[in-house]
């Protein structure tokens, strides 16, 4: 329906952007003037807004074709030809003012490593990504800056996995960022020999799956193809299995959560009632066990006030309400949140710190805990978190 109504009002839209919003066409006697122009008035408005939210929509896909840059382009100079309040009535199957309107930062701070002459050595850095532009800059480009100045010899360029992000960024801040095929394809272009493939995913999970497909699939354009592991390493058979790595990200996170608390120790903030709720974003696949691993790795280092939790809820025992039940029965009253993600972006602005009812900030506010804190750090900030993913990079080097 409101496709159709876009449709049928195009021409009102022209009409208010010649005459203007206060335009008094005639429209027969059955109504006052005045009153047929603002009904008008309100009809061209929602028009141009769902025409800007279908144009969104369109571009809110996680496939690229040959239209995609005119599209991210138009959908930009349609948001910017709508007033403030035509803008507020933006709303579509993804679109909401927010797609353009939220400030998440200064987009030129970043670096999209899109830049050709490459050389014979690089190392492609692949991550899911995200749109939020301070996250990037300071979890993302600050792993791809690390790994630039362990490998002066590498050249560092990016990927990301998530068309969606990649056409949001490019539609709104005209930022560039490679995809998959179009990293590969550029470092085929430029006469790469060695690749070396470094994912910022946490696991070994579809994501990880499906790049590795990817970069199958392009093996035999390069001399040498190396995959360096994720963040948490090999996944493990059952909830026990643990691992360097996992430990590692263990105490680099937990270091990193006490330091931003107002706790000089992970003991000061127990005595205080004070837990540390990590925040991941869970999944069916079978690396979910890594998340239990990591509540696993909690204890074995005798971090009784640190929890693992899930935005999707699997595992089963990561979800929003049985943590809180966890954290009922152990007796803890303050709540610290933080994400347990390489990047601090959507699942971390809005799934754990957001204001609706059904972000975890909300429920343990409803649950009734004394205080509710969140930290939006993501794990790639962390420089003894740069340092595993340069190691990883180390062990592909050297086969």
């Amino acid at each position: 329906m409101k496709k159709l109504t876009a449709a049928v009002l195009s021409t009102a839209v022209a009409a208010s952007l010649l005459v203007g919003c206060g335009s008094t066409a005639a429209s027969g006697a059955a109504a006052p003037a005045s009153a047929v122009s603002a009904a008008e008035s309100v009809d061209a408005d929602q028009a141009a807004a769902d025409h800007v939210a279908e144009l969104i929509d369109a571009i809110y896909v996680q496939t690229r074709n040959e239209n995609t840059d005119a599209q991210c382009a138009e959908a930009k100079a349609a948001w910017d030809a709508l007033t403030d309040a035509q803008k507020a009535l933006v709303e579509g199957d993804e679109a909401d003012p927010d797609y353009f309107g939220r400030d998440t930062g200064d987009a030129s701070l970043d670096d999209a490593r899109n830049q050709d002459e490459i050389g014979e050595n690089e190392i492609l850095v692949v991550s899911f990504g995200t749109s939020f532009n301070d996250s990037r800059a300071k979890d993302i480009k600050a792993i791809e800056d690390a790994l630039q100045a362990a490998y002066p010899d590498y050249s560092v360029r990016r990927a990301f996995t998530a068309q969606i992000i990649i056409n949001h960024v490019q539609a709104r801040d005209n930022e560039c960022i490679d995809n998959m095929q179009q990293a590969l394809d550029r470092a085929v272009a430029n006469g790469v020999k060695h690749l070396v493939v470094q994912p910022t995913h946490l696991m070994h999970g579809a994501e990880y799956d499906e790049m590795t497909e990817a970069v199958n699939s392009y093996a035999d354009k390069f001399e040498s193809v190396a995959i360096a592991e994720p963040l948490l390493g090999e996944v493990g058979s059952d909830a026990a299995v643990i691992n360097a790595d996992k430990k590692a990200v263990a105490e680099a996170v937990v270091a990193a959560a006490v330091e931003s608390s107002d706790y000089d120790s992970l003991q000061a903030a127990a005595d205080d009632g004070t837990a540390f709720v990590l925040m991941g974003h869970g999944t069916s696949h079978t690396a979910k066990v890594s998340y239990s691993q990591m509540q696993t790795q909690m204890n074995e280092l005798g971090y009784s006030n640190v929890f693992i939790g899930t935005v999707e809820g699997e595992p089963e025992e990561t979800s929003c309400e049985a943590v809180i039940e966890a954290l009922q029965a152990a007796g803890y009253t303050k709540v610290i949140l933080r994400p347990l993600m390489v990047v601090a972006g959507d699942h971390a602005n809005n799934d754990m710190a957001g204001d609706d009812e059904d972000s975890w900030k909300s429920m343990m506010e409803a649950a009734d805990f004394e205080s509710v804190a969140c930290q939006i750090e993501g794990l790639g900030r962390i420089e003894a978190v740069q340092d595993l993913y340069i190691a990883h990079t180390a062990a592909a080097l050297q086969g």
